[in-house]
């Protein structure tokens, strides 16, 4: 039995038909312009010539005659790009173009229009990427590539960042287990064997967030805004031979360090030739790290720069200027209108008076040659220069009597600072030397110096009856505490006090970052203020301070105290009622962590156990939101339980002043009475969008450059 024969297909036959011959056919069924516009794919064709044919149906006529003209049912931006091009005198009008005549019309035009556009299929973006690299690979830049493709140089950069990344991980790409936005985290570093091992890290993980993927990428470098980095600069660290990992997709604040040994070595070479220059200038030695712990000038005495005097034609410009300036704005401020011209004299004006009043100030080259300069890095990452510290075993040396041996030096109210008995030995008492009983007499015939004992006796009276005395003048009596006080703050050899007073001050250098605190910054500014207000021989204090008018001595004096108050918990040290006290303090000042600025950080967080991180967001945020992060690990954890956190005015137990009872179990009720209660009324907190690249804080110990000390860098992203 003969088999059916299977009929051939035929094609449509391929003509070139001119242009002039075309129309566009209304059955078209794109109406809605999407994707590359006509004008782009005009500027195309102009380049690369038509690549594609036209899709076109000969005209009848009412006897079903070809007319010589032809529609284009699919095809039609192609014909209308055409149009643009004969428009503007680059294409012939009769130009014969590359079309697929359908004579047979088996389907309707619509149809045809609608396969053509349905049945197309956009590259893989994993095709773009790898033609893209293609014709990089071939010598295109990415400027000429967006040029030829109408898109950004930018975007051409991000096609050519993502190609780049390992092959391996592109392939589970194409596979579709790895997402787009996966392999764009991956696109960060060029190291194939790192994103490889980043990704055999997460791939069994919960956690395979972006974020996440660049915080593992980056963990071993030094982001551009570390205070390190901006002091090294990028050009200076790129031109060593070291590399900037950047984000093409998302805001970086200017990429990663990745070498972070290189960029060490750098930060050390130019503090070394910064702290040179400065010690240049006659300071006896400079210290530079990076930075230096809380309290390192401790026992150092501070010597302050004078602003030079100004000239008596100085001192006649600076108050014809002041004149003018005060006249000016007057008339300003009764203007019923902006006057722009006085407004711009005013600003002339302000300015000069400015530099008069900014004028340069200098140290003494004799107290520079006992003193020195810290140099270390500003948070903004500027060199940040603290000079006029004087060392104990820089110190003038001392007399017996205790006065600095280096003559006699004026004070202010014109009083002259007492280097004792002539000879300067033996005691002084009320001014007069007392010699010893047992030596010389002094005299070969007269009055006997007193016995020591009769000397002893008769001032133990004096000295109760001055402090009677000083019992009935509470003024004095504040002075008398005040001027002890600064002397044991203010001046490091300074005993000229007849009071017993003991005034301690702890540092805690141990802590770290803890001179960055706002609190530590304020106390060394009102630290600084007095210094530079203080007179600079203790012999001078006492009159200094009966001068100050009632506000300022009891500033001064609030300052000194606080400088003694130490709430601090210590394990070996048994100070319960202390600590009592502070709340009792805290409680009157009506004193509040919150309120000071303190807010619970990522590396605070991560500190803490897992267990003590959910208690801290359920007693904040309640059980549904510490629900939210109990299966992630801990440095995760720690990130997101600071956003959720944040604003709920939670503390921890040895920052309350009222210290409530809580479980440490995670798994336990919270009981006590908090003072963010409120907050436990809410909805549980949504968990925050994986979108932040937050850097991990980092810690740096100080570094003497003359010393054998070296600060290593902190691995940061």
């Amino acid at each position: 039995m003969a088999k059916n024969a299977i009929q051939k297909i035929a094609m449509n036959a391929a003509e070139n038909i001119p242009y002039d011959k075309l129309m566009l056919s209304q059955k078209n069924v794109r109406r809605i312009k999407d994707g590359v516009s006509i004008e782009q794919l005009a500027e195309d064709i102009g380049r690369r010539k038509l690549i594609q044919s036209l899709n076109v149906r000969p005209v009848l006529d009412g006897e079903g005659e070809e007319t010589g003209t032809f529609e284009v049912p699919a095809g039609g931006r192609r014909f209308l790009a055409l149009g643009i091009l004969i428009k503007q005198k680059r294409l012939a009008k009769n130009e014969p173009i590359p079309c697929i005549v359908n004579r047979g019309q088996e389907t309707s035009a619509e149809e045809d229009s609608l396969a053509e556009n349905l049945r197309r299929a956009d590259l893989h973006p994993l095709d773009q990427f790898r033609a893209f690299k293609t014709l990089s690979d071939q010598g295109l830049d990415p400027e000429e590539i967006g040029a030829r493709f109408f898109v950004l140089p930018a975007t051409v950069r991000q096609r050519l960042r993502m190609a780049s990344v390992s092959p391996r991980l592109l392939d589970l790409y194409e596979k579709d287990e790895i997402r787009l936005e996966q392999i764009m985290a991956f696109s960060i570093s060029d190291d194939h064997a790192r994103q490889e091992q980043v990704w055999e890290r997460i791939a069994s993980s919960h956690t395979q967030e972006p974020y996440y993927i660049r915080r593992l990428l980056t963990e071993t470098t030094v982001r551009a805004d570390d205070r390190r980095a901006v002091y090294v600069g990028a050009e200076a660290y790129e031109a060593a031979g070291g590399i900037i990992l950047r984000d093409l997709f998302e805001q970086d604040s200017g990429g990663w360090f990745q070498d972070a040994a290189l960029l060490e070595q750098l930060v050390f070479d130019r503090l070394k030739v910064d702290a040179e220059a400065i010690r240049a200038e006659g300071w006896k030695w400079v210290e530079a790290a990076i930075s230096f712990p809380y309290g390192h000038t401790s026992g150092m005495r501070r010597i302050y720069a004078e602003a030079q005097e100004l000239s008596a034609e100085e001192i006649e410009r600076y108050d014809a200027l002041k004149a003018e300036y005060d006249k000016l704005d007057a008339d300003y401020a009764k203007a019923e209108e902006t006057d722009e011209a006085i407004k711009a004299k005013l600003d002339q004006l302000g300015a000069e008076l400015d530099a008069i009043d900014d004028r340069p100030q200098s140290y003494d080259p004799a107290q520079k040659a006992i003193a020195g300069v810290f140099v270390t890095l500003a948070a903004s990452g500027k060199l940040q220069v603290d000079a006029g510290f004087v060392r104990s075993e820089d110190e003038p040396p001392y007399t017996e009597t205790g006065d600095v041996d280096e003559g006699e030096e004026g004070c202010a109210d014109g009083e002259t600072r007492s280097n004792g008995d002539d000879d300067g030995d033996g005691v002084v008492v009320n001014g007069k030397p007392v010699h010893d009983a047992l030596g010389d007499d002094g005299e070969d015939d007269g009055i006997k110096p007193l016995p020591d004992r009769l000397v002893f006796d008769l001032t133990a009276q004096r000295t109760l009856a001055l402090r009677n005395a000083l019992a009935g003048d509470v003024d004095i009596a504040i002075v008398a505490a005040l001027h002890a006080f600064v002397l044991q703050v203010f001046y490091r050899f300074a005993p000229d006090t007849c009071l017993e007073i003991s005034l301690k001050s702890g540092s805690f250098s141990q802590v770290d970052g803890l001179a960055e605190t706002p609190w530590a910054k304020e106390i060394a500014e009102r630290h600084e203020a007095w210094g530079r207000d203080l007179p600079d021989e203790a012999d001078c204090l006492w009159n200094f301070l009966l001068g100050l008018d009632e506000a300022s001595r009891k500033a001064l004096f609030a300052h000194c105290v606080s400088l003694t108050l130490n709430a601090v918990v210590e394990p070996w040290n048994r100070r319960a009622k202390a600590l009592e006290h502070a709340d009792v303090l805290g409680r009157s000042l009506q004193f509040d962590m919150i309120d000071a600025g303190w807010t619970p950080t990522v590396e605070f967080l991560g500190r803490l156990t897992k267990a003590r991180i959910l208690q801290a967001v359920r007693e904040a945020r309640g059980a549904d939101s510490a629900q939210l992060i109990d299966h992630m690990k801990k440095d995760i954890m720690a990130r997101e339980a600071a956003r959720l956190l944040e604003g709920s005015n939670w503390l921890p137990e040895p920052l309350r002043i009222e210290v409530d009872e809580v479980s440490a179990d995670a798994g336990d009720a919270v009981a006590g009475d908090m003072s963010n209660e409120a907050a436990l009324d809410g909805d549980a907190a949504e968990l925050p969008a994986f979108l932040a690249d937050d850097a991990d804080p980092s810690s740096d110990e100080p570094v003497t450059i003359d010393g054998n000390e070296t600060d290593h860098l902190q691995a940061a992203e």
